[in-house]
This record gives structure tokens, sequence and C-alpha cells, in this order.
């Protein structure tokens, strides 16, 4: 056999033992008389001793020559270290070799493979087989394991099915762009990689499978950053016959369970908010409240003085940045250019300091008088000590400006704090949203989403003021959950599509088969979607996805490492009736 043990598993107690171990070389120290080499697989590190008095010549001489990362076998006794490591787990005890074989030898690999490698991103990217052997990568791979495998028997005790579902369906026109694959047999025609098993689960409701889930892949075409990548996991989940406080109480209770299981942290029941006050309490629909600076809107307090650059503005909101006075004004000049950054894009930004003197100082001093910033201070909460940041604009530019600038400063201040958690519901969101280029309206979540009861009459006057019958499960400012409970009726169905733009042809072609199984005896159902690989990172501790999946795509959606997606060969284009046009 090739080991007795793992490299984690040797301890002090297992003295005298004669065993045999295998693994990758860390690292070897040779002082000519005697090596010591560390060994590491998986479990942890173990250091062999070569010793010319205690090891023959044979594993001397091939000890000396070993190099980093050579695979290797060795079998030895298990004796005491005269300098022990508590910094390991194997820190008590070494091996004495007395045989070693080199199992496959190795270059010198392209950096380092240690928790602080030399290596820059793309390069481990490209090595990224290298890369999982660092303790960090393989820490956070069986980490995601944890964490699905906790997934799993929850919802398997609370008596979901997972079942699979297609990954070769039909494109259709609603959200991201489909990756299509074409089908060789059916000349002209193509296949879509789906964003969401959404229609199939439905359809499993129907066929009254009650409750089901299953951790799966998705696809989506689009534009990519740290947390996004072109092939993703969801959990996905759906139940029949429930209510929206069904879902909200089911799945509450999963991310309780994970953040005790996997954290070890409880957490009380969840706070519910609604779309408008998050959007008008902290400019956007996944706020992060681990801390403080809610939104004050100050129009009613700014506007009544000669500064054109407030009494022009649909909106004019500020925040109250503890302790944010003592920045000096080379810093606030710094956050002033952030916000002008093109990719925030707001023209500038007023800001007020408030003394512990109690008295007042901003950058607009000659407009605006001391009872005026009091006031100010009052609407958005600051205290002695603060400064108060002010921006103005159209309203939704300028929430989404603010809400930027909150989560820098929160994140400069050290306010976003890994290890603490908020979880958050966001409910009642806009059914539709209206789409400039378009010049129609879209389904926010999708077009199976369900009005709030009594709201469907709404749809013939006033569209925009129709709420969904959807929630979003919101961790440490990160959304990673979202669903509804969905249309089951049939001519509800048909009317959405209408609404949505639909011909009647168009709904038929694209979605006649759900539209048909709705004959059969729809049961009422809902569900949701977490996005595994979000939710491992933000357990883990951190918000970029990358370093969780195995074999993660770069910022172009490109896999450096097979030099993914390549051009195909010429007969495989033929034989699928495709012609590659080059610029």
């Amino acid at each position: 056999m090739y080991r007795t043990h793992n490299n984690g598993a040797l301890r002090l107690q297992n003295k005298g033992e004669t065993v045999t171990l295998s693994g990758w070389v860390q690292k070897t120290r040779n002082k000519g008389f005697m090596v010591w080499v560390d060994l590491r697989d998986r479990y942890g590190i173990t250091q062999l001793i070569f010793d010319e008095e205690r090891s023959s010549k044979e594993a001397m001489a091939m000890a000396s020559e070993l190099g980093r990362e050579f695979v290797i076998q060795v079998t030895g006794t298990v004796i005491e270290r005269e300098s022990k490591n508590p910094n390991m787990a194997t820190g008590d005890i070494e091996i004495l070799v007395a045989e070693l074989t080199v199992l496959n030898s190795s270059l010198t690999p392209p950096f380092t493979i240690e928790d602080d490698t030399d290596g820059g991103e793309d390069l481990r990217m490209k090595y990224r087989y290298l890369d999982i052997r660092r303790k960090p990568v393989r820490q956070n791979l069986i980490f995601r394991h944890k964490v699905a495998m906790a997934v799993r028997n929850y919802l398997s005790e609370k008596s979901f099915v997972e079942i699979e579902t297609p990954y070769l369906i039909k494109s259709t026109p609603e959200g991201a762009r489909d990756f299509v694959v074409p089908s060789r047999m059916n000349e002209g025609q193509f296949y879509a990689l789906p964003q969401s098993p959404q229609t199939f689960k439905q359809l499993l409701m129907v066929g009254g499978m009650d409750k089901y889930f299953q951790i799966v892949k998705c696809f989506r075409d689009e534009d990519l950053r740290a947390d996004r990548q072109p092939e993703f996991t969801q959990i996905d989940c759906e139940m029949a016959f429930v209510t929206q406080e069904d879902i909200l109480n089911t799945f509450e209770g999963l991310t309780k369970h994970l953040l005790k299981e996997i954290n070890g942290v409880e957490v009380n029941d969840f706070p519910r908010m609604t779309y408008d006050d998050a959007m008008k309490r902290y400019g956007n629909d996944k706020p992060d409240i681990r801390f403080g600076m809610e939104f004050g809107e100050l129009n009613e307090a700014t506007q009544h003085r000669e500064f054109n650059v407030f009494n022009q503005a649909e909106l004019v909101v500020g925040i109250a940045v503890p302790g944010g006075n003592q920045m000096t004004r080379k810093e606030i000049d710094q956050l002033i250019d952030w916000v002008k950054r093109p990719q925030i894009g707001a023209m500038g930004m007023v800001y007020c300091r408030y003394n512990e003197d109690g008295t007042f100082k901003s950058s607009v001093d000659k407009f605006y008088t001391e009872e005026d910033m009091a006031e100010w201070a009052k609407i958005t909460g600051a205290k002695a000590g603060d400064l108060i940041c002010i921006l103005s604009g159209a309203t939704h530019k300028v929430r989404a400006q603010l809400s930027a600038l909150r989560m820098e400063l929160a994140s400069r201040l050290g306010l976003r704090k890994s290890n603490e958690f908020a979880p958050l519901w966001v409910v009642d969101f806009p059914l539709l949203e209206w789409d400039e280029d378009t010049e129609r309206f879209h389904a926010m979540h999708h077009p199976f989403t369900s009005p709030k009861p009594g709201q469907m009459e709404l749809l013939k006057t006033n569209p925009a003021d129709v709420k969904a019958n959807a929630y979003d499960l919101v961790l440490n400012g990160n959304e990673i959950g979202g669903g509804s409970i969905r249309i089951h009726d049939k001519e509800i169905q048909s009317k959405m599509f209408d609404y949505l733009g639909f011909t009647p042809e168009e709904a038929k072609a694209q979605f006649g088969f759900l539209m048909d199984a709705f004959q059969y005896g729809a049961p009422p159902h809902g569900g949701i979607a977490f996005g595994l690989d979000r939710l491992v990172a933000i357990l883990g501790g951190q918000e970029t996805i990358r370093d969780f999946i195995a074999f993660p795509k770069n910022n172009s959606g490109r896999d450096v490492m097979i030099d993914a997606p390549a051009p195909i060969d010429q007969d495989q284009l033929n034989e699928l009736h495709l012609k590659v046009i080059y610029n």
C-alpha cells in the first residue's frame, strides 16, 4: 500500500510505530549529514528526517536530490522531535526514514506552494491544479463541500427530494443572454444551457413532487465581475401548497442552520424590509445592515436657500459618517474624487463637519446657516464628531451613488466585519420595471412571478405600482437568495405574458408546455434559489467567489488553464451546419 497514515494523522502516541507515508515534498533542508523533508498531502504536513548514521546511504543520496513537489513514498519509524513545532498538528514527532521511493519527479513550480505564495492571480489561474495544493484554496473547497452537505442534510430532513433537471433546454428571450448549443441532428436548431431550472421545478410541482431541491449548475452569458461567473451553482428549491410566509420560514430555518453548523453563530429571527424602504433608507435592494449610516432625505432642509445645485435636484440625500470629522481635508477631497469616478458618476459631494463643540462647518457655508446644518444633523442622525456627506441629483441615480459611497466608507472604517452576520428579508418588490431601450415593461424577477393578492387588476391601470409576491434574502449586503410565489393559473399566466408584450403566438412558442401543464391541476407553489458560490464565500468570511470554485473563469470568461473558449475544427463546424465569419 502507498500509505498507512495521512500526513496530518500522527501524534506522540504513535512513537515507535513503523509507518508508510506518501505525498508531495513541501521543502527540504540539507545539512550534509542530515536532511529534513516536509511531506505534504491534503491532511497536513509531517517532517521526515534522513540521518547518515541511522538511514541507509541510498536513502540519504535520494533525499539530497529531492526537489519541491516531488511525489514520494517513505517508510520509517515515528520518533519524538527534539525541537518541537507547536504550530503544526504533527509538530511533536518526525519520521526517521528507512526507505524512500520517488513516485514522480516534478519541474520547479512557477510559484511557491505556500499559504503566502509569490504567484499572482493570473499565474495561479493558469496553474490552478498547483494552486489547489495550497492550504487556503484547499480549505476553501473543503469548506464549500461542508456547506453543500449541510444544505443537503437539512433539506432532506425536511422531506425535500433532490431531482436533476435537464442541461440542454430551449432558449427564452427573458433574462440574461443564453449560452447556446447547436444540434447536429437538427440542422439550424439550438439548445440553450439553463439560466435556472425555473420551468422544470414548476413542472415538478405540477407532477406532485411537493418539495424539490437541486444543487445545480446554471449558465449566463453576461458581463462578469468578482462575484460573477458564466457558470455558477444554485441551491434551487420549490414547494407546493405554500404561501410566502411558508417559504420565508423554511429558508430562514435553513440559513440559521448553516450559520450555526458552519460558523457557530446563532441569530434571531430575520428582520423584514420592503423594497421601497430599502431603497429609501439604503439606496439599494440588498442593504448591509451590520452598520448604520442610513439615508436622510434633505430636500425640505436644503431647497430653501440660493444653492441651485440642491434647488434643481430631484433628491438631496445624506449620511452621517461616525467619527468622520477626524478626516483631513485631503481625505475628504479624496472621497469627492472617488464619487466623481465614472463608475459612480456623481458630479460632486457637499460635506458638513459636526464639531465636538456643537458647531458646524460645511463646504457650502455661504448658503446655509448653523440652524440649517443642525437640521441636516437631525435628519441624518449625525452626532458631534461626525461628518455629513450629501449628494444630489435624479432620485434613482443619486441613491445608487450614495449607496456606493456608504459601502466604501464602511470598508474604510472597518465596519464590514466578516465574522458578523446580518441577514435580512427584502419583500414587496415591484412586479414590473420599465426598460428605456425597449420602451416596455419587463418582469423584475421573471414572468412566472405572481402579483400580490388582489393586485392583478392594477396591471391594467397602474402597472408600475403592482407589487410582486417575491422576496430576496440578503446577507451582509449581498443577495444570497431570491424567489417568489408563482402563477399557477393558465389564464393569469396568459394575461401576464400579454402585459409583458408577448403575442399569443410568442407565448405559446416559448412557454406552451408550461401553459398546457397548468390545465391539468397545477397546485399553488413557490420557491427560492440561493447562489451557492456567493453564500459559501460570505460564510467563509469573503465576498469574492473565485477562490471557492475549483476551476473558475477569469474576468473575461476565459479558462486560462485549458485555454477555453477556443476555435473548433472545421469538420465539427460542418457537422453542425455552422459557418464562422471572423472580423
